[in-house]
């Protein structure tokens, strides 16, 4: 056996390449980014709201820096969602090819939809912490999963 044919990636059953270091990469982006969101909304989101008023106790914090941020918090969360799915729409993935390519298509053309009607259904003081805390930035988080599956839409074949 040759040695460039000993480098192969892996092969499954249906002849497709698969770089399993680039879904592992794709797989931890959008857990680190749920992760970000959910750090801050749970540690560092009480101080950050007891910044701006004055003369009241501010609530121990163990992630200052987090805290100032406050709504960018948001942003880099959602962005490393995105770019994890983005990473997810190569050919080398599974999503990326074949019957992954629709489903990840579809799959974020209606958590794009889906997102928007909520927010129009439940904004102002509504039960979703995340939706009031971004206000009508939750258009651009719906246009974001909309975008990212016109990423899997250039893929499709």
């Amino acid at each position: 056996m040759s040695k460039p044919s000993a480098r192969k990636s892996t092969v499954i059953s249906t002849g497709y390449e698969t770089s399993i270091p680039r879904c592992a990469i794709a797989v931890l982006l959008v857990i680190l980014g749920i992760a970000w969101m959910v750090v801050y909304i749970n540690y560092a989101k009480d101080a950050a709201e007891f910044q701006a008023v004055p003369g009241i106790k501010k609530p121990d914090n163990p992630l200052p820096w987090m805290a100032d941020l406050e709504r960018w918090n948001y942003a880099i969360g959602f962005g490393l969602i995105f770019l994890g799915l983005t990473v997810s729409a190569n050919k080398l993935t599974p999503l990326g090819r074949g019957r992954g390519v629709v489903i990840g298509m579809l799959g974020c053309f209606l958590i794009g939809l889906i997102w928007i009607v909520t927010f129009y259904f439940v904004s102002q003081g509504g039960p979703i912490p995340i939706m009031n805390d971004l206000e009508q930035y939750n258009l651009l988080v719906g246009i974001g999963f909309m975008a990212v599956g016109f990423t899997f839409a250039t893929k499709w074949e």
